[in-house]
Parts: C-alpha cells; structure tokens; sequence
C-alpha cells in the first residue's frame, strides 16, 4: 500500500490580479467568488480524504494567520500553519514546506498545491493525484498537466516526452507564456498547461534544490529547524529565511532538474488569474453576462460584473468587467489582464490605501468598518465573533460611545466590568482602560462613535492581547 501524501496548501500571495475585491490583507484566495466557500477552502476539502492525505500542512504570513483558522474552523478541518517572516516566492516556501513534512516522516510524500486554484472535477483530479503517487514515491518531481480547452497564452506550458508509467510522462521541455500563433501550435502539438502543482518526495526536492541552491535550501532547512510556536503556529526562524533566495519553484527547480514528470488531466481547472477567468468560470446569461450581486443589462453582451451593494445597470456595451466595492469601482475590457496589473501598479502610488485594504477590515476576534467620518468624529460598524474579545486598552486622543444594536456585550472600563444589552449603551472617556468581548453564542455588532483630535490605528495602546499583536 502506498503511503498517503502530505498536502502542502500555499496562500501567502496578494492576489492583486482581481482587484478591487482582492487587496493585499484579504486577497483572494479567502474570497467567496464562486459559492459559499473560498478557494482556500476548497482546496482543502479537495484533498481531505484521509485514506489518501494526512493532515495539511499550510504556509502563509502573518497577516493572513487568522483569515486561515477562521476558514479551517468554518469547514471543520485542522491543520498544521506556518508563517512566512517575509514572502520569498514559491521556491523557498515549497523547500520550508517540504523540510517541516519531512520532521513528520522523513520519507514524507508532499503534493504542493496553491490556494487560489479552482477544480471543478475533483474526481478526475483526485485521479491525477494517485496516478502520480507511484512516480513521486519512484524518485520523480511530478507536475500536473492540464489538458488545454484553448490556445491560453496567460500559462506556461509543458512538452510532455516518453512514457515512464501509466499516464505519467517526462517533462521533455517547460516553456514560458506564448504568444497566440505559438500557443496554436503547442496544442496542436500536444502541450500541456503548466499548473503549478507539484507532488515530490521532500528529500527529492531539496535533493535536487539544493544541486542550484546550497545556501537558500540550507536557509529554509534552518528556518523550520529554528521554528518558535505562538498561538499554535509555526513561525519560521527570521533570520535564516529571510537569507533564502526570492525564486519561484519553477525557475529555482523544475525547470533544471531531470527528475520532472508529468500527469496530463483534465480536470476543470484554473488559476483564477483575472477577471476573464472568473467570467469563464461564472453562469451566464443568454447574452454571456455574468453577475455576482445585482446587475441589470440592456442590450450588452459578455460582460461581467461583480458587485457588494449597489445596483449595476448596463446598457449598450460588450465585453466590459465591471467590478463595484463599497470604497471603489474597476471598469475594465475583458481580455486586458495586463492592463489591470498596470492599473494597480498605478494606485500603489496614487492611493496606496485602496490595493491594501477594504472599508470593512477583517481582525482575529471580527471585523469593523467606517460607517462616517468628519474632522472631530468618526463612526465604525463593529463585529465580534462568539467568544472573541478585543485587546484591553486606551487611546490618547479620542473617546468612544459604543451602541449595541444585536447581541450582549461585556464591557470594561477601568475597573468596571458592566454588561451592556441591545440598545443599551457606554461611553468609554479618553485615557480610560478598556475592552470589549463577546460572551454570547450569536454575533455581537454595535456602532462606535468616536470624537477626538485623531483616528489613527496607531492610537491604540494595547495592554493586554489574546492574539500577541505589538
């Protein structure tokens, strides 16, 4: 009986490609896009099958820590999480995924798999996974190939060479992203899409990582050996991975290595790339409209549109993404992914603050948004999941008047402990020592006001943290 295999679930990226829905601290790979769950999610119920696949090992930072046990907890899943000091591309966090699987078992078998991929035939993946497994465990690094639907020119593709086992090919050559006459022909000439998944033995891979590399697999084989605990995460050593090489798997590895093979499937996948694609992977209407919220289209063709609140009408126009935040709104053509990176590249210099963040930020215990705001006031909508509770502390430049429209919260101030109802309120002075918790079974929301001289983050001083933020 083959052993079972270790998946190692990647999602420490940003995701700009799909802005403004995704941003820097919430990118899409924990986005709802396509149903109920993320694609962080359904990754992982992808491979929870536990006569195939041990226990998860997950490799993200630090900002995106909570995001991952909040979405682990929702589909009732566990997993061992390391955090990432500093992103170092796919190279070094497969090396540190592989290094921590083989503290598991040191013949550990890994399948590498990034977070933000859709498989909308989980059986024939599933397929793919056990007709690479004997190669994996043969010695061989094993990609999987998808079988094209089109001449794609946003992938790399792969030239699959002779027969090794079963369906299981060798990689006779990785090319890079074609233009669309090459594309044409490497279908037509057999070529698989380049997935970016990879299945391996963890000795194999650093093995064969280490022959171009000595210093970054030594840096990350440091960095999980020097790994400190906090809150039930991994937190790889600083210093020894930050001195790994930024490189991602498929330049740092595959495409050097002579162990690569390949499993060719066909499998509904894809990476989610752009807004074309989540139009591709979308319902449409008879006109080839797509929408997410509550779009009207008059006489308009291929569009899609995504939207949180407010209504989209559109009327005489094709081929247009149309996507609708509370604080911003991309118009854009369908097929222009490249414009989009441009664009966001753009706002990273003009207004930073709308590629990193929404108007509803996401925390360990909820989430708050800004409802209003003027030059001495500003108004927050505020969300505390059962059983959480914010930092104990104070500000030095603002009061806070808190009002609870559902739900029972527990209030301290100073040395009072005062639970406050529906429709009751407290008001919190400025300087005084405070915390807000949720000791009920539902969600508690209130509405903060806060006046003062200044808003900042930064004025929160904290004394006390469950979640060991500075």
């Amino acid at each position: 009986m083959s052993r079972r295999i270790i998946p190692l679930i990647m999602c420490g990226g940003a995701g700009t490609r799909l802005w403004p829905a995704s941003r820097e601290v919430h990118p899409k790979q924990f986005l709802s896009l396509f149903g109920a769950r993320s694609t962080f999610q359904d990754t992982l119920l992808r491979v929870s099958d536990a006569t195939l696949f041990e226990r998860p090992v997950i490799i993200t930072n630090n900002a995106y820590r909570f995001m991952v046990l909040e979405q682990l907890a929702e589909i009732g899943l566990e997993a061992d999480v390391l955090l990432e000091p500093m992103r170092r591309d796919s190279g070094p966090a497969i090396a540190a995924g592989a290094a921590f699987a083989e503290t598991r078992d040191k013949d550990a078998i890994v399948l590498a798999l990034a977070a933000d991929h859709v498989v909308s035939d989980t059986p024939a993946f599933l397929a793919a996974c056990r007709e690479g497994l004997a190669a994996a465990e043969a010695g061989h690094i094993v990609t999987f190939g998808v079988q094209p639907e089109r001449a794609a020119t946003e992938y790399g593709y792969i030239n699959p060479g002779e027969v090794i086992s079963g369906k299981v090919h060798a990689v006779a050559k990785f090319v890079e992203k074609p233009d669309p006459a090459t594309a044409a022909s490497y279908v037509e000439a057999g070529y698989l899409w380049n997935s970016g998944n990879f299945m391996f033995r963890a000795a194999i891979l650093s093995d064969e990582y280490r022959k171009v590399d000595a210093d970054s697999v030594q840096a990350v084989t440091d960095a999980v050996a020097k790994a400190g605990t906090d809150l039930g995460f991994v937190k790889l050593d600083d210093a020894a991975f930050g001195s790994a090489k930024s490189i991602s798997i498929d330049y740092a590895v595959m495409e050097k290595t002579s162990r690569a093979a390949v499993v060719p499937v066909a499998c509904g996948w894809s990476d989610v790339g752009s807004w074309h694609a989540v139009w591709e992977l979308s319902g449409k209407d008879g006109e080839g409209n797509a929408a997410r919220g509550v779009a009207v289209f008059e006489d308009s063709r291929n569009c899609n549109v995504s939207t949180d609140r407010a209504l989209v009408a559109l009327e005489g126009v094709d081929d247009l993404v149309v996507v609708a935040t509370q604080d911003a709104v991309l118009v854009s053509r369908q097929k222009d992914a490249n414009g989009l990176k441009r664009l966001v590249a753009k706002l990273k210099t003009v207004a930073p603050q709308v590629t990193e963040d929404h108007i509803r930020v996401h925390r360990p215990w909820g989430s708050y948004q800004s409802v209003d705001n003027g030059d001495r006031h500003q108004v927050k909508r505020i969300i505390v999941k059962p059983g959480g509770r914010l930092s104990l502390q104070k500000h030095h430049h603002r009061a806070e008047h808190w009002i609870v429209v559902r739900g029972t919260a527990q209030v301290t101030v100073n040395e009072l402990v005062k639970t406050v109802h529906e429709n009751e309120s407290i008001y919190i002075p400025i300087g005084a020592v405070h915390r807000l918790e949720n000791p009920g079974k539902i969600q508690l929301e209130l509405i903060e006001v806060q006046t003062g001289s200044y808003f900042g983050e930064d004025d929160i001083i904290r004394i006390e943290d469950d979640y060991r933020r500075s």
